[in-house]
């Protein structure tokens, strides 16, 4: 991947983590089309796009460390939202979803990883 694509999914990544910490933290967020689907929707769509960014923006960093690094982001989402100024609730069940998306999100790239390594041996 050339490197302005790889400062592009960077940016990209820079505004969705913006955006999503911000909505979590509002204490009244705006409603979205995805409401309808319920908020650990939200949740998992979230931090599934993230988790997605984060891979192509930080190819070269283990997957597991992006997975620890975005779950972490989702727990300390739950712990600011304990705060009493805010008038949001704190859910564990939250960071679990948030956990699960981003855990099926970096299977699949790395699922995609290795068949292209073993394509890649391959041809050559």
């Amino acid at each position: 991947m050339n490197p302005r694509t790889i400062w592009l999914f960077r940016v990209a990544l820079f505004l969705a983590v913006a955006v999503a910490v911000t909505m979590a933290l509002l204490p009244q967020p705006p409603h979205l089309p995805i409401d309808k689907f319920g908020d650990k929707f939200a949740h998992m769509l979230a931090f599934a796009t993230m988790a997605l960014l984060a891979a192509l923006a930080y190819p070269r960093i283990r997957l597991v460390r992006i997975g620890e690094r975005l779950s972490f982001l989702g727990a300390l989402v739950e712990v600011m939202q304990s705060i009493p100024a805010l008038h949001r609730d704190c859910d564990i069940r939250d960071w679990v979803a948030d956990t699960i998306a981003i855990i099926a999100i970096l299977l699949v790239v790395a699922t995609i990883r290795r068949r292209s390594t073993i394509v890649g041996k391959t041809i050559h």
